[in-house]
């Protein structure tokens, strides 16, 4: 006795088998969405800083420091100055760079596909001469060697326009292109009379030379007139006793001009690091400095280079909201998948439409695939003959019983018992037609028999 399969309230199997091969689709496409459309950010970047001993490289290895938490690494790389990190930038040989205002302009800027990531703190230019120098006036200057430093830093460019509105030529004086510690050896051995250099007041040299006796700090009395006609600089007042309140260094206030030093990224830095760039900046540069009041660094202002989107986005409404509360690449990871969600809408729509009638024509594939043997059955038996016409319609039966009893092995749904019902039902009709042709011959060999009409 044949086995005769229970009904099942849903064919897993056949979902299975037949949303597969779409769900995988599905899978692979958003995948490739994910990694091409929008790919995750690289693990290591480039940060050009400045000379030795510089301000930009002292807040290179803060920077280093603070992404290296979250899994970055941060290839420091020494240049020259702001000049020269503008360059390596357009060359691609770093990724984000210090760059100090004043040095390009906004065209230029956006010529070459470079965003700043805004203002960080403000870097006084530092004029420190020989104290047996009688110097109160830059016009005073007219004779001496001052070193300026190398070009490929901003320095030089950004003090001969300050000299220039002074009435002084460059050729009024000597000027060296040292970088700042050899010049500052040379200082300090007498052999030149002063040294100019733009850093933030945490620079090494800057607090050396600011203790150093024998040595004195230009006083730019004129600051005030000095940033109206220089858009880029500010005026700034390094305060009486900031540097040792007990020995009262300085002895009076200093009046200082000063551009400021803003983050510049190429466009095409991927756009979570700006954003972690921006939220470090925000730790390293956000508290009170000699210049600078609580929360005004880092600014969306003081730089002629727009500013990246992502960027002014943090100015305006903080930190990304994922980043408050999850790690950068987990917060990362959800924030790109509004990717994957219009993949998969562009996907599943169209697709969740196809997928049920796969899954019906399936279920009922079971059934009538049977209908084609019942066909066959009865061609044999319109095409039997003869006296082996017997044989064959037992043969028929045969095969019958044995597609009946293949039928009552099938597991189908209970919503597609109708299509199996009817498909026994027509098995009985095809084996009944057999039975009468059967039956009908034997009446016909029983009427032929000698006697039949006695």
């Amino acid at each position: 006795m044949s086995k005769i399969r229970k009904f099942t309230q849903f064919s897993f199997r056949d979902l299975v088998a037949t949303a597969g091969p779409t769900v995988l689709t599905i899978a692979a496409l958003c995948a490739v969405a994910y990694f091409l459309v929008d790919p995750s950010p690289p693990r290591r970047v480039t940060l050009g800083t400045g000379q030795e001993n510089s301000a930009y490289e002292e807040f290179g290895k803060k920077y280093a420091a603070k992404l290296g938490k979250h899994g970055i690494a941060v290839t420091l790389q020494r240049s020259l100055g702001s000049q020269d990190n503008l360059q390596h930038l357009n060359e691609g040989k770093v990724d984000i760079a210090f760059v100090q205002s004043g040095s390009t302009e906004q065209a230029e800027a956006q010529r070459k596909g470079l965003v700043s990531i805004g203002s960080l703190f403000t870097e006084p230019v530092w004029l420190f001469l020989r104290e047996d120098a009688k110097v109160t006036q830059l016009s005073q200057l007219k004779g001496l060697k001052i070193n300026l430093g190398p070009e490929g830093s901003g320095v030089p460019k950004l003090f001969r326009q300050v000299l220039a509105l002074n009435g002084v030529e460059p050729a009024d004086l000597t000027i060296g292109t040292l970088e700042n510690t050899p010049g500052t050896v040379e200082l300090l051995e007498g052999r030149i009379d002063g040294l100019v250099f733009s850093s933030g007041p945490d620079a090494p040299l800057v607090q050396m030379l600011l203790q150093t006796p024998g040595f004195k700090l230009f006083d730019f009395t004129q600051a005030e007139a000095y940033s109206r006609r220089l858009p880029f600089v500010s005026h700034v007042v390094l305060p009486r006793g900031i540097v040792d309140v007990g020995r009262d260094i300085p002895a009076q206030d200093y009046h200082l001009i000063a551009p400021t030093a803003t983050l510049v990224a190429r466009e095409d830095l991927h756009p979570a690091l700006i954003d972690l760039y921006v939220q470090a900046a925000s730790e390293i540069h956000g508290g009170t400095g000699w210049f600078q009041q609580q929360g005004q660094f880092p600014s969306a202002r003081y730089t002629e280079i727009p500013v990246a989107r992502e960027a002014a986005k943090f100015y305006k409404d903080g930190a990304p909201l994922l980043q408050r509360y999850m790690s950068f690449w987990l917060a990362n990871f959800f924030d790109r998948m509004w990717v994957v969600v219009v993949a998969l809408a562009a996907l599943v729509l169209p697709l969740s439409k196809v997928v049920p009638p796969l899954y019906v024509w399936r279920i009922r594939s079971r059934v009538y695939r049977w209908y084609g043997q019942l066909r066959t059955v009865e061609q044999e038996l319109e095409a039997a003959q003869g006296a082996q016409r017997a044989d064959i319609c037992a043969g028929l039966l045969k095969r019958l019983d044995e597609i009946e009893e293949m039928v009552n092995q099938i597991s189908i749904p209970l919503a597609f018992a109708d299509g199996l019902y009817g498909l026994r039902s027509h098995i009985n009709f095809v084996r009944q037609r057999v039975k009468n042709a059967v039956a009908d011959d034997q009446v016909r060999a029983t009427q032929s028999a000698p006697g039949a009409l006695a």
